[in-house]
């Protein structure tokens, strides 16, 4: 793997303006979100406007994606991901969010999630992992990917494409009926060919009206998590791979998680609504 030196914070610019004209979550401006209470199936009208917010998240990402390039700092892919969103009248998600200062998360190399955009420029070699969620009529859709910065050493290129390769196999893996931990059994199953450790303490989630539902989707083997998957559901799934330990230390910032021995980590993510058959992605550009 790259010998590259080990990130460290880097400035936080001032917070960027949403046009008032644009609503906000219940949460903007409290300390955290109201507890979700209702139901984890949704009804057409919900996941019809969910398909359209996880539509313009996946485009948000897409376009800040088309700046990763050496010398570019992670600010600036939160200023084309704010703007791209506030242009099409969605309210960045993570801006505001338990205090979150940015509109989407930028995890670099040994970053697992949560990172922080900042002054850190990307150098040549980066693994880059953009997660943004955009909140519009109501809903939020919630995506993430992560990407290769220049020419990037073939341990950390296979583990990017791995770890999607693992996302597609859990999407598979939704079937009405089925117990939840399916989707944390197939993506272990899958790591453990290739030694890779898999992130434990942050997870899927259900998401709808609430950011975070309170349904929670391991991305492990964990028999304890047997809420039986129903059609309507919506839900993420969003597995997160590293080269070693899933062992991880967090930032004074209280954000930033990092992997504890520093190694590589990828991460993706997908909304998904559970159909009659399977699961249908929300977060397609």
């Amino acid at each position: 793997m790259s010998g590259q030196s080990l990130l460290v914070p880097g400035k936080i610019s001032p917070t960027r303006p949403v046009p008032a004209s644009i609503p906000r979550p219940e949460y903007v401006g409290k300390d955290a979100p109201t507890p979700y209470t209702g139901p984890e199936v949704q009804d057409a009208e919900t996941i019809e406007k969910m398909r359209i917010a996880g539509r313009i998240a996946a485009q948000a990402m897409a376009e800040a994606a088309k700046l990763i390039a050496p010398g570019v700092t992670t600010d600036e892919l939160d200023r084309v991901a704010h703007e791209f969103m506030c242009d099409h009248g969605a309210y960045p998600s993570t801006l505001g969010y338990r205090g979150f200062p940015k509109s989407l998360c930028s995890s670099l190399n040994e970053v697992i999630c949560h990172g922080i955009p900042d002054s850190t420029v990307l150098k040549d070699g980066d693994i880059v992992n953009l997660d943004v969620t955009a909140y519009l009529d109501g809903v939020h859709g919630d995506n993430n990917a992560t990407y290769l910065c220049g020419d990037v050493d073939e341990e950390s290129t296979l583990l990017v494409e791995r770890t999607r390769e693992a996302l597609n196999r859990a999407i598979k893996a939704v079937k009405p009926g089925r117990q939840i931990n399916i989707i944390g059994r197939v993506i272990e199953s899958y790591a453990k060919r290739f030694g890779y450790g898999v992130v434990r303490d942050f997870t899927g989630h259900g998401i709808n009206s609430s950011f975070h539902s309170g349904l929670i989707v391991p991305h492990y083997d964990s028999p304890h998590h047997t809420t039986d998957i129903k059609p309507g559901m919506t839900f993420t799934i969003e597995p997160m791979l590293t080269l070693g330990s899933h062992d991880y230390d967090m930032w004074d910032d209280g954000w930033t998680v990092v992997t504890k021995d520093r190694k590589r980590t990828a991460q993706f993510e997908h909304t998904l609504v559970v159909t009659d058959t399977g699961a249908e992605i929300l977060t397609l550009p």
